[in-house]
């Protein structure tokens, strides 16, 4: 039976954020941000291993209490340059561990607000997909594409649009192969698309948001907070 490990590229500096600290150490609730995306990570008993991409001078990392997660959490300090750097090297240090055919969750360090509902939808619908998938949700705004004097120049249509989320579930042999093959992409999904195949998408909802700008540390936390957690 193909086994199943989460890979989490953390060795960004999050920049958008303003902040001298890295966003996934940025406090939420409490805790460092990238410890509720870990938290919900290491509580699945569908997970054999999690795995956090650190860059290799990552100072903090060793600052923060992380015993709950016992031996099941392992850091990786081979980080790279880019998100697609990161996660090519995190898999290519787990090599001797995972076979071609288990699954890898990327998840990111800055989705604070997975919950074990939405990892369930999601190994539930893709275990047996040929080709993995991630989870998304439909984009419900309308949608404008503007010109460089920041002014619309046409509206786009939105039906058949995804915003793309995390965990994003292939099967380590793919996954490997297709971010080795293409790293001018912004997604593990987009690196298999460009061998040609199609991944599935996952319903899910706007509380796995990524946080990104100051604003959405305050949404993240209330979400949190309604959950008890």
């Amino acid at each position: 039976m193909p086994r199943y490990f989460a890979l989490v590229p953390a060795a960004g500096t999050g920049t958008r954020m303003g902040d001298a600290l890295p966003k996934q150490y940025l406090s939420l609730a409490g805790r460092p941000m990238i410890h509720h995306a870990l938290s919900a990570l290491c509580a699945s008993s569908r997970l054999s291993r999690v795995f956090v991409v650190l860059a290799e001078r990552d100072e903090e990392w060793g600052r923060h209490d992380r015993t709950q997660f016992g031996t099941r959490l392992s850091a990786l300090r081979c980080g790279g340059p880019t998100r697609a750097d990161s996660v090519l090297n995190g898999l290519l240090e787990i090599a001797e561990e995972a076979r071609p055919d288990d699954w890898v969750l990327v998840h990111d360090a800055a989705r604070p607000c997975l919950s074990f509902v939405h990892l369930d939808a999601l190994i539930g619908e893709v275990g047996d997909d040929p080709v993995g998938g991630i989870l998304a949700v439909p984009v419900a705004d309308t949608l404008k594409r503007a010109g460089i004097d920041r002014r619309i120049d046409a509206t786009v249509p939105r039906e058949h649009l995804w915003q793309a989320q995390t965990p994003q579930m292939f099967r380590y042999g793919l996954l490997r192969e297709a971010i080795s093959h293409t790293r001018a992409v912004t997604d593990e999904a987009g690196a298999v698309e460009a061998l040609g195949h199609r991944p599935k998408l996952v319903a899910c909802d706007m509380s796995n948001l990524k946080v990104t700008y100051p604003s959405d540390l305050a949404l993240a936390e209330r979400i949190l907070v309604q959950r008890g957690g």
